[in-house]
C-alpha cells in the first residue's frame, strides 16, 4: 500500500501572495517503509519576478538559489504532471503541515482525490511538545518529530522539496506503524 508525501517551498505565504518555487513527491510503500522520490523539480510561476525569488525565506535558509527558480520549468508546464502522479496513487497523499501545502495546490487547480491525515497534527500529542503559551502540545517542527523518532540523529531540515519530503515519509511510516495514522 503506498502513499505520497508532498513538500513544496514557497516565497512566502498563500495569504500574502506567496508562490512555489519547488515541488517534491516522495512515495512510502507503508508496507516495508521504503521511500522513494517520484517528483523533484523547481518552478516558477507566471506572475515572479526576480525581486520576488530574492527576498524569499527560502533563498536565505537553503540552498535553493536565484537562479534555479528563474531559469526553472514553468509551473503551468508541470501542474498536469503533477495532478497525474497524485491520482496515480488512490491511497492518498499528504504532507507535513497538510493545509499548507495542500492548500497552495489547490489554488492552483491541483485536486487531491484521497488525503492521508497531517503528520505535524497527528505528531503532536505524540512528540508532546510544551506549548509556548502554557496550555497543550505545540505542532512539531519537521526536525523536532524527527528528533522524537530517530534520536541522535544529526538531521537538519534542507527545506528542499524531495529532500523533506523523504524524510517526512519517515516520520509518517512511525507514526503508520504506531497507529496513529490510518490509510
Amino acid at each position: 500500500m503506498k502513499i505520497l508525501i508532498i513538500d513544496i517551498e514557497t516565497t512566502g505565504f498563500l495569504n500574502a501572495n506567496g508562490k512555489i518555487v519547488e515541488i517534491g513527491i516522495a512515495e512510502l510503500d507503508l508496507q516495508t517503509g521504503a521511500r522513494k522520490i517520484v517528483f523533484d523539480k523547481c518552478v516558477r510561476e507566471a506572475s515572479m519576478t526576480k525581486r520576488d525569488i530574492e527576498r524569499a525565506w527560502i533563498i536565505q535558509n537553503s540552498n535553493l538559489e536565484v537562479a534555479d527558480v528563474m531559469n526553472a520549468v514553468a509551473f503551468d508546464d508541470i501542474k498536469a504532471e503533477v495532478q497525474q502522479i497524485i491520482n496515480a496513487y488512490p491511497n492518498g497523499a499528504t504532507a507535513y503541515n497538510k493545509s499548507f501545502d495542500f492548500d497552495f495546490l489547490s489554488s492552483r487547480g491541483i485536486n487531491f482525490p484521497k488525503e492521508v491525515a497531517c503528520p505535524m497534527l497527528t505528531s503532536t500529542p505524540v512528540c508532546k511538545l510544551p506549548s509556548p503559551r502554557g496550555r497543550g502540545y505545540k505542532w512539531p517542527k519537521v526536525e523536532e518529530a524527527y528528533d522524537y523518532f530517530f534520536p541522535n540523529n544529526n538531521y537538519v531540515e534542507a527545506h528542499r522539496g524531495a529532500d523533506d519530503a523523504m524524510h517526512e515519509a519517515e516520520i509518517v511510516y512511525e507514526l503508520y506503524k504506531m497507529g496513529k495514522i490510518k490509510v
